[in-house]
């Protein structure tokens, strides 16, 4: 089988991001690695520009639209992360941008969608029922009657492409590792990862972790085929997805070992950790990855592991209402 990206798109996805997209920093944690008893890398996306690794796969994308395309804009639909990421690329790119969210979307989400897009022509938010309106379908049709090119949240060559630049950056700088944990909402990042990570590292286990109420990609993998599940209700709200990608599932039963689940409990921990002994502020979406190993989730004790943390933007009320129950 032909998978939608290769190595090479993801290299090149790098050269077109360098000197736009902040290097991340690889940090590491002497009670993390006490705790798990083993070596671990945290790839720390949650300080990338916008606050998510989002930003790399979008301005991949929108950064190749031909002149027609730049004019008429770009259009996305996103319950964050992916809207913010757009907004910001557009921005960059001096495009038009319209970003369909859902209406219980994180206010600090919704708020730096708007601010990216103030002062550009033909750019604003559209908001939808999650629980009673399919996403999809609107921005579709929103992009028919505009003439805009829809950028989809993780289904797209060049947003899987880009977001795989995390882990190129991570191996690039840490060099051997094990196993990899990766967060999985539609299954573009841990796609666009694990083939930068098993082209570098053949012999590196990478796992995909999802919250236990919304575990679609897990269900997708035993069965063999894509499950659409209802949309999930849990704190992590990036990862509120019904279901794999066409593209990105391919990817994913070929180059992942397997797909852990996490309780929102065990989110909400994992938040606590890196904010008292990290000092870094995560969102519950961005903790799933390191939840999988410092709660025990999997056994990886003596093994190097690198650890993506997706993404930091949780509003402040939100992230001390969690953090004091």
């Amino acid at each position: 089988m032909t998978l939608a990206i290769d190595f090479d798109d993801v290299r090149q996805a790098a050269q077109r991001l360098a000197g736009v997209v902040h290097h991340t920093p690889v940090l590491r944690s002497r009670s993390a690695d006490e705790h798990s008893g083993a070596s671990l890398f945290f790839k720390c996306e949650n300080l990338q520009r916008m606050g998510a690794f989002k930003f790399r796969g979008a301005y991949n994308a929108l950064s190749q639209f031909t002149p027609e395309q730049k004019r008429a804009g770009a259009i996305a639909f996103s319950s964050g992360n992916h809207a913010q990421a757009v907004a910001l690329s557009a921005r960059l790119l001096d495009m038009p941008s319209v970003i369909v969210m859902p209406q219980d979307a994180p206010q600090s989400k919704l708020d730096a969608t708007r601010a990216y897009q103030q002062g550009l022509p033909r750019s604003e938010v559209v908001l939808f029922d999650r629980y009673t309106e399919d996403r999809e379908a609107l921005c579709r049709r929103l992009a028919d009657e505009r003439g805009m090119t829809m950028i989809p949240p993780f289904d797209h060559p060049q947003v899987m492409a880009g977001q795989g630049t995390a882990a190129l950056e991570l191996v690039e700088e840490v060099g051997t590792l094990d196993a990899l944990l990766v967060c999985v909402g539609g299954g573009g990042l841990i796609s666009g990862c694990a083939v930068a990570a098993k082209h570098l590292l053949p012999g590196v286990s990478v796992y995909g972790v999802e919250p236990e109420a919304g575990n679609d990609t897990q269900l997708s993998l035993q069965r063999g085929e894509i499950v659409r599940i209802d949309t999930p209700r849990t704190v992590a709200d990036g990862a509120q997805t019904q279901a794999s990608g066409q593209l990105t599932f391919p990817v994913i039963q070929t180059l992942v070992k397997g797909v852990l689940t996490v309780s929102d409990a065990q989110l909400v921990e994992t938040m606590r950790f890196f904010a008292t002994r990290m000092k870094l502020v995560v969102e519950p979406t961005g903790c799933l990855a390191a939840a999988a190993v410092l709660q025990g989730a999997i056994d990886l004790r003596g093994q190097r592991v690198g650890v993506i943390v997706s993404g930091g933007n949780v509003a402040l009320p939100r992230f001390a209402a969690l953090l004091a129950a």
